[in-house]
């Protein structure tokens, strides 16, 4: 399965929705926290608790629809296809290195930086390309808060004796020796029960 360029745009602005919570908090201004709120919101007397605007809260809430995007493409996934596993290798720390380090290398970026914001853009920009072109799109970290596991496997498809190896995400702890559903979405297998 192929995923469509706007399907691949929202899984990975998801995968930055950590990035986007750290620079929200970051552009709050917490002196604010006293004032009274103001209803009903109006030009004059409503001023937003952010030092840029609502610049930050729309990147924020893209960050966020893609995420909620992510997981329901994930959960709307119905692997039909049938697949031995014969070796199975957890790998726990390998979905972290996928976001975590571009995470942590902008957590002090502010968006009055106009070089450093670009320079951000132009970073997410190579970053996507290689993650969609290399078929690692769907690795998302966040997605170990929310059960998913990620594996190297050895498989076979029933009734066929080529042995094939991949990376899989599943909810399953999954066990050499039996029997899964598959669907395979870009180079990873999602499996279930």
């Amino acid at each position: 399965m192929k995923l469509k360029i706007f399907a691949s745009i929202a899984i990975f602005a998801g995968s930055y929705f950590p990035l986007s919570l750290i620079l929200l908090a970051q552009d709050f201004r917490f002196e604010l926290l006293d004032a009274q709120p103001c209803w009903p919101v109006n030009g004059t007397d409503c001023v937003l608790p952010f030092r840029n605007g609502l610049f930050p809260i729309i990147i924020f809430a893209v960050c966020s629809v893609g995420f909620v995007i992510s997981l329901l493409a994930l959960w709307s996934i119905r692997p039909k296809t049938a697949v031995d596993i014969i070796e199975v290798k957890h790998v726990p720390a390998e979905l972290m290195s996928y976001t975590l380090p571009y995470v942590v290398s902008f957590m002090n970026l502010e968006y009055q930086e106009t070089g450093k914001f670009v320079g951000l853009i132009i970073f997410l920009f190579w970053i996507f390309l290689i993650t969609y072109r290399s078929g690692q799109l769907i690795l998302n970290p966040l997605l170990v808060v929310l059960g998913w596991r990620l594996y190297e496997v050895k498989y076979r498809f029933p009734g066929d004796d080529k042995t094939h190896t991949g990376k899989a995400l599943s909810r399953s702890h999954l066990e050499p020796g039996v029997r899964y559903k598959q669907l395979q979405a870009q180079d990873i297998l999602v499996i279930s029960k």
